[in-house]
């Protein structure tokens, strides 16, 4: 007998990869460009490390400068991330030192509960404590991982299979939502789940990615930014957008949240399934680049005066690089993946990229937050420089040998 095929996660319909790459992307990235972006970036590590002590970047910059604040948002990891990233490709103690200064700030921030009444830990806890014990065996990092971990479990909603995003579980406007960003939380849940031996944290990793899978991304290859469960019978209600420009569009930031996610799922899970659906949306996603390949804040638009989102092409760089890694040697888009990803980060550091800025300034200009609401609209956001750097990390290990903190 024949073995049973595997039931479809999704039934989207990948979309042939039709756009041309712009011509003056090399397939192969020059390494030496690649040395002296990863020593720009150092080099404003170096200046905001002392601009912000022990303080962090705000999410999005005013003038291209973060203020600085508390380790009370949820984007605080990626500043500490950085650091990491900065102390693997320098082995500078320097770095160490002001990121296991961050170690004990997030210790103290989950045992506290500080503003962690979200689903972003995942952002908060893998880049900064996961990121350190992987470096250096901290076990006051692995308690701190744990303990969010814990957190984001409270937030899984048995019936419908989904972890809250973000609001009071009690609160019957917030009560069901899931969103495209939280395939990025779900690692820490796997690593909590290995590093525990508790087969619940992976279990509800399971469930989400498989409810975000069927019910996020569209028939057509797209995604909404938010889904709606009934939180008493688990049933799907409907999609919906928070920060793309409509519903039914397709917001740039969230469609590279796809990218990334399902292939770093498939990490920890080996559905291959996943794989499958990550080329579905990047082929979405690539599609619909304007000339130089760096996408609009919603892939509803292709061309115009509308703002660019640099933060959406480092995150499905990133990504691209990820799902190229985990594909088969003998799969054609493979390398069209590789050659797309190094192609944006060649455009990120020649058009994009700040250089020599103030203190608190950050990498990549024309990001977007939250256009809707009028928030950090063609500033720089911090998670841009975060993937911008990783993307830089992952072009220099060309044999895929780097292993990523998620």
């Amino acid at each position: 007998m024949s073995p049973t095929p595997t039931p479809r996660l999704n039934p989207a319909v990948m979309e042939p990869l039709s756009a041309a790459l712009p011509r003056h992307w090399e397939a192969q990235p020059d390494q030496a460009a690649l040395q002296q972006a990863i020593a720009q970036v150092l080099a404003a590590i170096d200046r905001n490390l002392e601009h912000f002590g022990t303080q962090f970047p705000a999410p999005s910059s005013v003038n291209s400068v973060y203020p600085a604040i508390g380790n009370i948002e949820w984007t605080n990891g990626f500043w500490t991330g950085m650091l990491w990233l900065a102390y693997e490709v320098s082995g500078a103690a320097r770095y160490r030192e002001a990121a296991e200064a961050h170690v004990r700030s997030f210790h103290e921030r989950q045992a506290q509960r500080i503003n962690t009444n979200h689903h972003d830990l995942g952002f908060l806890y893998s880049l900064s404590c996961i990121a350190a014990h992987k470096l250096t065996g901290s076990e006051l990092a692995a308690e701190a991982a744990m303990g969010a971990a814990r957190l984001l479990l409270e937030r899984y909603m048995e019936r419908a299979g989904i972890i809250q995003a973000w609001g009071d579980l009690n609160d019957p406007e917030q009560a069901g939502r899931m969103i495209i960003d939280c395939n990025l939380n779900l690692p820490l849940l796997y690593w909590a789940a290995q590093h525990s031996g508790e087969r619940a944290f992976a279990d509800a990793a399971n469930r989400h990615i498989e409810a975000a899978a069927r019910h996020i991304v569209r028939a057509d290859g797209s995604t909404f930014h938010t889904f709606f469960f009934d939180p008493a019978t688990g049933q799907p209600r409907h999609g919906k957008t928070h920060q793309g420009y409509a519903d039914d569009s397709c917001w740039s930031r969230g469609q590279a949240w796809g990218i990334s996610g399902f292939p770093l799922v498939y990490r920890h899970n080996g559905d291959a399934r996943l794989l499958e659906l990550s080329k579905v949306v990047a082929n979405y996603f690539l599609n619909r680049l304007p000339e130089d390949g760096i996408a609009y804040w919603d892939l509803i638009f292709t061309s115009g005066p509308e703002q660019r989102d640099s933060s959406a092409a480092a995150i499905a760089a990133c990504g691209l690089l990820e799902l190229s890694r985990q594909l088969p040697a003998a799969d054609p888009l493979r390398g069209a993946y590789r050659h797309a990803a190094a192609g944006m980060v060649q455009e990120l550091s020649g058009r994009y990229l700040i250089a020599g800025g103030a203190p608190g300034s950050g990498l990549l200009r024309h990001a977007v937050y939250h256009k809707p609401q009028g928030m950090g609209v063609d500033e720089c956001c911090i998670w841009g420089d975060y993937f911008y750097f990783e993307a830089l990390v992952r072009l220099t290990h060309s044999g895929g040998d780097w292993q990523p903190y998620w």
